[in-house]
């Protein structure tokens, strides 16, 4: 499929500079980026006189830019939405979230993953760091519907865990070399969760395959406390110890992180992908955002998942993000609107280990987004970044690209998706699990 998009306003996220141009896709590749000028050098490179077009699109001078990376989400848990609110997060889990969890099936997640599908891409959301029951079937379900999906394994447990840490290497040889779309990263559920063995073991992985290790870290204050209490040390300082981290991954969530975890996170590169809507809704706490940065830590951005948030709304997260971070410092210059638009571009890409994602360029992988800049929360135009920041929003989202292939487009989604079946298919499964 080649797709020539023209007449656009262009964001590569190498820079803040914003360009007057057009972007050639071919595949699932860009091929030329640039104002139009030069494009007797392309087809010369290519050893063509011209090229075909399956498509051209007049983008009328919006912007395209990189799609946003959702770097934590629970896809599968669209079912819980509005479910189990107003609760802490402890009781929230424990009461509400994993009886009903123990009644889904794989064929159940499959059908919840497209609906969650769905609302990342009206998002511009071109690729998620899924971690949820039955990877099988997200994987199956990001494929079907042509989502780029990084998934990480969630094994938990204090008990008869030989077969989780089985599975979870299975999981790691089959997935990473299922389909270009899908890969999969070591990881478990949280500290709290697990047994000391168990972390051990997913530490042996983690060396065996020279592979990163990502898990939920320090969420909350009770957290932090309870495992100072089983080991002397926060969870951060317990997993270094373990050689958790000597091959990368690192955290989500990492709102209560003391000197000693952020060096940690420093010494070994690690990432940590912010929530901040979650960590609102459930109290859990603000991010140390400004200091990860005056680090040079890594962040990212994630919407954790449907029940916890409860959208898949990446604007939302970004404001949240320099919001939170202003008030937490008393300091309104707190986390340009730039460094947010990176880490939900730019620095998601490095946290999900998908270089070819991370900016618009020739050669890299057609993840492109438009932003509609014909709306009143978009004018008058001058910064776009920092609008897109501070006053943008879903409806500004014109066009999502994943892997050369338009999935949503003035409102609607490709031919081949069926919004309506996958709505009937969502209220079917909380009928069923409704009656259990």
């Amino acid at each position: 499929m080649n797709i020539r998009l023209f007449n656009a306003r262009i964001l590569t996220m190498k820079t803040g500079d914003i360009t007057e141009g057009e972007i050639w896709v071919q595949n699932e590749r860009i091929i030329y980026v640039g104002d139009g000028r030069d494009t007797q050098d392309v087809y010369k490179n290519l050893k063509l006189q011209s090229i075909i077009w399956d498509k051209e699109i007049d983008c009328e001078g919006n912007l395209l830019m990189p799609g946003f990376k959702d770097a934590h989400t629970h896809s599968g848990m669209t079912l819980l939405r509005s479910y189990a609110d107003d609760m802490p997060l402890q009781e929230w889990l424990t009461r509400q979230i994993f009886p009903v969890e123990a009644k889904l099936d794989g064929e159940m997640i499959y059908h919840l993953t497209k609906l969650a599908i769905l609302e990342y891409l009206t998002s511009g959301i071109t690729a998620v760091f899924d971690m949820y029951l039955a990877p099988e079937t997200t994987a199956d379900a990001c494929v079907d519907m042509g989502m780029r999906c990084v998934q990480v394994s969630g094994v938990s447990g204090m008990s008869d865990f030989e077969k989780g840490v089985a599975l979870t290497e299975e999981r790691y040889n089959k997935l990473n070399n299922s389909h270009p779309l899908t890969s999969y990263v070591l990881g478990f559920h949280a500290e709290y969760t697990c047994a000391k063995e168990l972390l051990m073991k997913i530490a042996d992985l983690s060396h065996k395959y020279k592979a990163p290790v990502y898990t939920h870290i320090s969420e909350t204050f009770t957290e932090v406390e309870e495992c100072k209490k089983r080991y002397g040390m926060t969870p951060p300082v317990l997993f270094d110890s373990l050689g958790m981290f000597d091959y990368g991954g690192g955290g989500y969530h990492c709102v209560h992180m003391t000197e000693e975890d952020m060096e940690i996170f420093k010494k070994h590169n690690l990432s940590v992908v912010t929530n901040p809507g979650s960590n609102t809704k459930l109290a859990s706490g603000i991010a140390p955002i400004s200091e990860y940065l005056k680090k040079g830590i890594n962040v990212a951005i994630g919407t954790d998942g449907p029940a916890s948030n409860n959208c898949l709304d990446m604007f939302r997260e970004m404001f949240l993000v320099t919001g939170l971070a202003k008030l937490k410092e008393k300091d309104a210059a707190a986390v340009d609107a730039w460094e947010v638009l990176k880490m939900a571009t730019v620095n998601g890409s490095k946290a999900m280990y998908l270089p070819d994602t991370d900016v618009l360029a020739e050669g890299k992988l057609a993840d492109i987004i438009m932003i509609d800049l014909h709306q009143p929360n978009m004018q008058p135009i001058n910064n776009i970044p920092k609008n897109i920041v501070y006053s943008g929003s879903k409806q500004n989202v014109k066009m999502t690209m994943i892997n050369g292939q338009i999935l949503y487009m003035n409102g609607k989604f490709a031919d081949f998706i069926d919004e309506d079946a996958i709505y009937g298919k969502a209220s079917e499964i909380k009928e069923q699990i409704n009656g259990k």
